[in-house]
């Protein structure tokens, strides 16, 4: 941090004098609390007269003021609570950059690259190193974070514009350089690949990807994202050719330093003398984007017909434009329904500039399919709605689905629908929509309902089934033995789901003769039926059935067991517990089959089936392994989940009393993680194997681990707004503790469904089910769930304003846990009674009880529960009109809330602060701490957000 006045550098050589400025600097034009300053400089470490040293601070840092020459280009003021600085916005280089950078973003949204970079570059060129490097207090690393990080979000900014004007030479060396410096960053990593491709350099391009990919796994333990997985494949397939830009890729997407920009140490408010030019708030986010169709396969061939059928479907659904286009693709298993259908809803994706969205609807799979209130979440999820924001029911779902598409172009692949009935609600009501789906059935429902396209797809000419065989081999042995090419395509009826494991496995063994293979395949025994809709029949299960025996021993047993797994996919670790065998050698084993094509591993370390070779595996198992081998190897599985998702949920919560279990069986290696970030990785890759596992636990026998695994998963879904898996895992969890008459598993049960349910809304249900709880474990005398039940009882009473009744319910957990060693319950339950206490109106005993509380939070480290007390106290103090001490409390609480990552706490925490700020008088301050709050709230699509901006509409004296 350096001072200048003109041409000369004023000294401040002292750190504490620094750190001082540097306080002041990041709350310019607001008072900054003499409390703050000392708790910022010191710590715990108080000199003996902290404010008098202070002063004696502050005074040598005015006369380093005064020796400028250009008297009044920095005013620092004394004011009753503490001091404030003013400097003029041009005098302040965080000014300057913040007005560079908005005019930047604002030129991109124009669709002005040209002058965009101009700003951005300008903007870029103020940095001369990390922000603060010479400072070292909490606060102030803590916002330096933030704007470097901000400095590296508009830097890949300006680079995508360059790119995206065909500055890729240019900026070749500064990428290089980036990526060298900077590893980890998957955007700037993206963007050299990019630059690389587009300058001829191909083969650098993908060499890019192994490398990085390889360092994230290594040091990391993590893969690389989605994106960064498809620009690989699209670079690798010659593909590179994208669309415009979409509207937001024009639209600055707002960064983590940005939306808490005003929060402690920010940027000045509107109204301010010395607010920056630009708006005052951080822009909104724009809707997301989704791109969420899977890649295309590799040597598509045929089809010509289809495709163009699709083509004039397309062009008379642009003509119709009152109405949405709805195509279904029909036509027997393995026929190449979805292949076709990827293949061309890639190629027509520039006529959607709003996303594509895509749902694999498991229509046919032997276990229930995707539910449409599933799809719809993870729509709604990808189109930006929070989930918080989700409504319950169907209808509900499917109403909003249809409104946040309303007046957008947005391409919808349903893949693998069982009837009408599971599409209907899927549909847009948007014109300009395209609709494809993909069944066995013909689904005429939907031709009857929205007058649906039925495009039939049949199989392969002898033609087209050659070329497709032949574009996976070598064209040398297609050449050489053509008849045992006709052979191939003859046994496989055209189906190219058989041509493509034939071919995959012909590939994989290249001195075989061509012929050795068609003679085995018409020679393989059909130890299945063959699969057809009565018009169309072909014997794939033969096809099937050779591969299977080309297999190993060892992959063999494995393909066995995979068929076990309820899905939708398997990781590496999970496919080694289920086959009791260490990764090391499962890894080889996948890989075999991935080559043969039994297997797909659709993401980087995630392995898939198709659904008929999921069924043809686990009619295997059946076949060759023992009813007892069969369930040790789902014993295990369950086990892996069980334990792994176990040791995920303590570190989310480690106050918590972890759930009991016995050692794992053996060859069950539950996975490591080390910190609470890890755990929620986890538990989002594994999130929908996690809630298949749970409905597979009592199908399979297993009802203990039924409930147990929903237990372990609660936080998680709390966490991420996952509610509704909540409720739906936890009423299969009540009803295995029911068939086990187990009235602590059902107490458990009925209480984590009285809290998913008050997440929900549904209070009403979960006072029911709550209620259920604790009368269950009254029976049985367990007094700890007996607290934690009441609890979570008087939550969703005060939110009904039955706030007496919830009191009780605080006092009565407290007598059930006082004399106890559950110090967090006792300090939740004093933190409850203290928030009771202040809606009452009783200050004093609120005050009380939270300091009570907050006393033992802070010995056991209870971050969580130190927030929420903290909040609670600052609530109570400006009940009474103690607006400064009210104040110092919700910033204890503001900086353990921003450290946890629970935004929406965060933002009530910001809105009841700015209204003590009015309180107190200080406007400016008040609207700088609604405006963030606002911000986070319309991201979260909150509808309190609505309320936060009427207050800051509202007008108030200068």
């Amino acid at each position: 941090m350096e001072v200048w006045d003109g041409e000369r550098l004023v000294a401040v050589t002292a750190a504490k004098q620094r750190a001082i400025l540097a306080l002041l600097l990041l709350n310019v034009g607001r008072v900054v609390a003499m409390d703050d300053l000392v708790d910022e400089l010191w710590g715990e470490r108080l000199p003996s007269q902290p404010r008098a040293t202070l002063h004696a601070h502050v005074h040598r840092l005015r006369q380093v003021l005064r020796r400028a020459e250009r008297s009044g280009a920095a005013e620092l003021a004394t004011r009753p609570a503490g001091y404030l600085l003013r400097v003029a916005p041009d005098d302040l280089d965080r000014h300057r950059w913040q007005r560079l950078v908005s005019d930047g973003r604002a030129a991109l949204a124009d669709g002005d690259r040209n002058l965009a970079v101009t700003r951005l570059r300008a903007a870029l060129a103020l940095w001369r190193g990390r922000a603060l490097a010479d400072v070292g207090t909490s606060a102030v690393r803590a916002e330096a974070r933030g704007l470097d990080e901000e400095r590296w979000e508009v830097l890949e900014r300006c680079l995508a514009a360059e790119l995206a004007l065909g500055r890729h030479s240019a900026v070749l060396p500064e990428l290089e350089m980036l990526v060298g410096a900077q590893p980890y960053r998957e955007g700037l990593t993206g963007k050299l690949m990019l630059a690389l491709s587009r300058a001829g350099r191909h083969a650098d391009a993908l060499a890019v990807f192994p490398r990085v990919r390889d360092r994230l796994v290594r040091e990391l333990g993590v893969e690389p994202g989605t994106e960064l997985q498809e620009l690989h494949q699209t670079i690798l397939r010659g593909e590179l050719d994208p669309p415009e830009p979409r509207a937001s890729e024009l639209t600055p997407r707002p960064t983590e330093s940005e939306a808490h920009s005003a929060i402690a140490f920010g940027t000045a408010g509107a109204g301010s003398a010395t607010a920056p030019t630009g708006p005052a708030t951080p822009i909104r986010l724009r809707a997301e984007v989704p791109a969420q169709l899977p890649v295309d396969v590799y040597g598509f061939t045929g089809r010509a017909d289809e495709l163009a059928r699709l083509y004039a479907i397309l062009a008379a659904a642009d003509r119709q434009s009152s109405a949405v286009a709805v195509v279904v693709l029909s036509g027997t298993a393995g026929v190449g329904k979805t292949t076709l259908a990827v293949h061309w809803t890639r190629r027509i994706a520039d006529r959607f500039p709003d996303g594509q969205l895509y749902a694999n609807l498991r229509g046919f799979d032997a276990r229930a399919g995707t539910d449409p209130s599933d799809a719809l979440r993870g729509f709604l999820g990808a189109l930006g709605v929070p989930p918080l924001r989700i409504p319950a029911g169907l209808d509900d779902q499917a109403a909003m689905y249809r409104s946040v598409l309303n007046g957008r172009r947005v391409l919808v692949l349903l893949d693998n629908a069982r009837d009408a009935e599971q599409v209907r609600p899927l549909l847009p009501g948007a014109p300009g929509c395209l609709v494809l789906v993909t069944s066995r059935n013909r689904l005429s429902g939907l031709t009857a309902e929205v007058g649906a396209k039925s495009l039939p797809v049949g199989l392969l000419a002898d033609a087209a089934a050659r070329d497709l065989f032949a574009s996976r081999v070598d064209p040398d042995r297609v050449a050489a033995e053509p008849d045992a090419v006709d052979d191939i395509v003859a046994v496989c009826a055209g189906l190219p789901l058989a041509l493509s494991v034939v071919a995959a496995q012909a590939a994989t063994q290249p001195g075989f003769p061509l012929g050795v293979l068609a003679d085995e395949l018409r020679h393989a025994p059909a130890i299945l039926d063959a699969i057809g809709d009565g018009s169309d029949s072909t014997d794939v299960r033969a096809v099937f059935s050779w591969s299977y025996q080309a297999l190993g021993p060892p992959a063999a047993r494995l393909f066995r067991l995979l068929g076990l797994h309820p899905g939708p996919d398997l990781a590496l670790p999970g496919a080694a517990s289920l086959a009791d065998l260490p990764v090391s050698r499962v890894r080889p084993m996948l890989a075999e089959l991935t080559r043969t094509h039994l297997v797909t591993e659709h993401v980087p370390g995630r392995y898939t089936f198709h659904d008929l070779l999921r069924v043809y595996a686990a009619e295997l198992a059946e076949a060759a392994d023992p009813p007892t081998v069969r369930r040790a190897a789902l014993h295990r599985l369950l086990d892996h989940y069980l334990h792994t998702a176990a040791a995920a949920d303590r570190l989310l919560r480690p106050h918590q009393q972890g759930l009991p279990l016995p050692p794992p069986a053996p060859g069950v290696v539950p996975e490591p993680f080390t910190d609470h970030r890890q755990a929620l990785a986890w538990f989002t890759r594994e999130h929908a194997a996690l809630v298949s596992a749970v409905a597979l636990a009592p199908e399979a026998g297993f009802s203990g681990h039924a409930w147990q695994l929903a237990w372990t998963l609660t936080e998680y879904f709390d966490r991420h707004g996952h509610w509704h898996d909540w409720a739906a895992t936890q009423h299969t969890a009540l009803q295995a503790a029911r068939e086990l008459s187990d009235p602590v598993r059902q107490g458990h049960a009925h209480r984590e469904l009285g809290r998913a349910y008050a997440q929900l809304g549904r209070l009403t249900d979960a006072e029911r089910r709550l209620g259920r709880a604790l009368e269950l474990f009254e029976q049985i005398g367990d007094r700890t769930y007996q607290a934690y039940t009441r609890h979570s009882l008087g939550a969703v009473l005060d939110r009904q304003d039955r706030t007496r009744e919830a009191l009780d319910h605080a006092q009565r957990v407290l007598e059930l846990v006082q004399h106890g060693d559950n110090l967090v319950e006792q300090a939740s339950a004093r933190s409850a009674l203290g928030w009771y206490y202040m809606r009452l109106g009783h200050h004093a005993e609120a005050i009380s009880e939270c300091r009570a509380a907050l006393a033992i939070q802070q010995e056991l480290g209870d971050r969580r529960g130190q927030a929420s007390t903290w909040s609670n106290l600052a609530s109570a103090h400006r009940q009474l009109d103690q607006y400064a001490p009210a104040d110092r409390c919700y910033r204890q609480a503001l900086d353990l809330y921003r450290d946890l990552g629970d935004r929406y706490y965060l933002a009530q925490l910001l809105s009841e602060m700015g209204d003590n700020l009015q309180a107190a008088g200080q406007l400016h301050a008040a609207r700088d701490v609604w405006r963030a709050a606002l911000e986070i709230l319309r991201e979260l699509d909150h509808h309190d957000a609505e309320l936060l901006r009427k207050k800051l509409d509202q007008p108030y004296p200068g």
